[in-house]
Formats: C-alpha cells, structure tokens, sequence
C-alpha cells in the first residue's frame, strides 16, 4: 500500500518501497533468502543477510517472507556446529555437497535475535519451540566468547560482518549492541544490566567516548590501551536502535553524524573517517580486502545501514529528519544498479545490485515511519 503520495520525492519513497518487496522476492529460493539476485548475486544463505533482511521484510503481511525466513533459520540451524556455533553463510545449496561458512560471531546473535522476533512478528512459537535447543546452544556459545568474564563479548579479527576490514578486535560495539539485544529479546536482565554498565559507564573498559562509541577496544595497561577510535557507523546506530545507548547518548551519536556527513551524500558511510595507508590502523594486506579509502568498507556507503539510520532517527521521534533521509535513500537505491552494495561517496558510483538487506532495512525503515515507531 501507498503512504507518500504528494510529491516527486514522496513518489520515489514509494516507488524505493514497491522496488524494496521485488528484490526480496527475487532473493527468495527453495532453500531460503539469498543475499543478493540475479544472474551474479551471492547464492547463499548468510545468517546476518537474511535475518536482517527478513526482520525487515516481515513488517509486510506477506506468506512468502514468513516462509522464506522460517527456511533460512532452518537451513541454520540444520549446520550448527556441535558447540553451537551457527555458520556464517551456508553454500552450494543447490548441491550435495554444501558447505557451511564459520568464522564469525554475529551469525549466533543474529540466528538468536531473528527467532526472537519471528516469534513476535507471526504471533507464531511453533519454529521456536522446535529450534528452542539450537537457540540455546547459540546462546551458551556466545557466553564461552566472555573471555574478560565482565559480560561483554570479545572476538578476533575478521569475525564479523565487516570481514576482512578493518582489523578490529576484543571488544567491538557492533557485537555489544547486538548482544544487548539478544539479551533484551531473551529476558537475561542481570547479563544485561552488567553489559550496559561495561559498555557505558565502567571507566577502564567502557566503549562509549562521551560523543559516540569507539569501534572496538582491547587490553588496558596501564597507559596502554587499544582503541579503534574511528566510527563504526553500523554499530553506532545498532546501539540506538537495540536501546544499548540511552537517549542522551543517542542524540549525540546523531548529531556527530550529521556534524561529520557521514550521511551524505546517502546514507552512511560505514566507517568515518577512512583509514589511509600511513594510519597506525593499516594492514598490509587491506589492499586485497578492497580497503582504498571511500572504496567498499573503508568508508564506502551501505545502502543497508542508510535503512538503520532511519530506523534509528526514527527512535527518538525526528520524524521529519527520517523522512528527508528516507528520500535520499530512496535515490540511492534507485540508481543504475538497483538496490546496490555499497556506493561510492565521491563518484557516486553503484556496485552491486539486488541486495537482499538493502532492501530489507528499506522496507523496516518505511513501515516504520508510516507507523511513528520503529517496528
């Protein structure tokens, strides 16, 4: 259904929206979502890409998105390791031979916040009571990567969705924010209450830096200290949307944002400012990991994080600035190549198209403001 209808802009919102619901339909399979489409998309399903996508998605009263969730939970859960880590990507489904993709720790927290809200979504706790030991299995995985024995999840270098860049590890806020929210969805108040005060409020470890959260912190010796101290846009705006970050401090996550244009010239840039070749940060091999400046994941704009900016700015009730992003968004998302990957912020060039959470977080972010929460 039509929401904006007056004007131009308003008409590319809807437009973006009818164009979001095609993509998802086109990543749809027998096997569950793939994360991208088309002839060159990426076969496989990714335990982030389709639950992101999905949550999304299932704020449309469409059987198809129940359906294309409940099998890639199920395709999840069927490769679970039998320590209980859930595979990052599961592929070759259309082989005998398929195989399941590990190393990562976001695949457990979202395998665990996507039951969670199925289960809300459908008003439906048949998958969940079936999947309700992997679920746990997912969870007591998670607790043994509490190597610091304060509640906050460390991990490697690599292991989450940002893969090959930048080298962050420890403590990171992508994986703080979604662990809060795992915690929240499964009511462990007194893992949460500590998690919040780790991350907030505890002066030798905390992540948050008075103006925003630092991307990943680890080791405290003293003077010496590791610290990524540039902005990790995605987990920045998780921790509004998920509630990590209380009001105060996600007002002024926001207002770095626009302070920076870190949302412009869509929104966002996953990492501001970009780690140049001369930074302390640099790696050697970031040359292969697609790691030049404002290219890909060194500053390049994600067109699924543009979908928490809203969501996020959605949260704390400016509806009017959500809207003005949603229009951007919208643009970027309509351009020659449809629902792309990333985007570059100075050519504005597309690369890739189809993407599963692109439009996923598109549609989140639009029902969403049409309902004046975020849902």
């Amino acid at each position: 259904m039509m929401f904006f209808k007056k004007n131009k802009k308003r008409e590319r919102i809807d437009e973006a929206y009818e164009k979001a619901i095609e993509v998802v339909n086109q990543c749809s399979t027998k096997y569950g979502l793939y994360a991208s489409g088309g002839a060159n998309g990426y076969r496989g399903i990714w335990s982030r890409d389709s639950n992101i996508t999905l949550i999304g998605a299932s704020t449309e009263n469409n059987p198809l998105f129940k359906e294309q969730w409940k099998k890639s939970l199920e395709v999840l859960k069927k490769y679970q390791s039998q320590l209980g880590q859930i595979p990052n990507a599961v592929l070759n489904l259309s082989k005998k031979q398929r195989q399941a993709d590990f190393k990562s720790i976001d695949s457990n927290l979202w395998f665990v916040i996507g039951h969670y809200l199925y289960k809300k979504r459908y008003h439906d706790a048949t998958l969940f009571k079936s999947h309700e030991h992997a679920i746990k299995k997912a969870l007591r995985w998670l607790y043994y990567r509490d190597v610091g024995e304060d509640t906050t999840l460390e991990q490697l270098p690599t292991t989450d969705w940002q893969d090959a860049f930048p080298h962050k590890y420890g403590v990171t806020i992508n994986t703080q924010a979604l662990y809060y929210a795992a915690l929240s969805l499964a009511g462990d108040k007194e893992r949460l209450k500590k998690l919040s005060n780790a991350v907030n409020k505890d002066p030798e470890n905390r992540l948050w830096n008075k103006t925003f959260y630092w991307a990943y912190r680890w080791k405290n010796h003293n003077k010496y200290k590791e610290i990524g101290d540039w902005f990790d846009s995605l987990g920045n705006l998780l921790a509004i949307v998920f509630e990590l970050a209380d009001r105060k401090m996600s007002f002024s996550i926001i207002r770095y944002i626009k302070r920076y244009r870190i949302d412009r010239p869509y929104p966002a840039r996953c990492i501001s400012p970009p780690i140049d070749p001369g930074s302390e940060y640099w790696q050697d091999y970031y040359y292969d990991a697609k790691a030049t400046p404002n290219h890909y994941l060194n500053g390049g704009i994600w067109p699924f994080i543009g979908g928490f900016y809203c969501l996020a700015l959605i949260k704390l009730g400016l509806f009017k600035d959500a809207k003005k992003e949603l229009e951007i968004l919208a643009e970027s998302n309509l351009r020659s190549h449809l629902f792309p990957e990333w985007i570059d912020p100075e050519t504005k060039a597309t690369y890739g198209d189809l993407q599963a959470w692109s439009a996923g977080t598109y549609i989140w972010a639009y029902n969403s403001l049409k309902a004046r929460r975020v849902l």
